[in-house]
């Protein structure tokens, strides 16, 4: 039941990222100074955190660098 709860929230929230700026769904108008793009904002979120709950992350690519692992990480030879 938690899988299925996921996945119409991630759905949810991609369909409501996809939606045209003036679209039939649009929680918070976006004409209203910094408030107005929270809805995308916490749309993103929700999505992002659903592809994280099914193993896909996609975080990483927000990072400014990619850690390299240390070379006390490596397997030894």
């Amino acid at each position: 039941m938690k899988n299925i709860m996921v996945a119409l929230a991630g759905l949810a929230s991609l369909i409501y990222l996809i939606n045209p700026t003036a679209g039939i769904i649009e929680i918070i108008p976006d004409n209203l100074p910094i408030i107005g793009n929270l809805d995308e904002g916490t749309a993103a979120a929700v999505l992002l955190a659903a592809l994280r709950y099914y193993g896909v992350d996609l975080t990483n690519f927000l990072r400014k660098g990619i850690k390299e692992p240390d070379d006390k990480d490596a397997p030894e030879k």
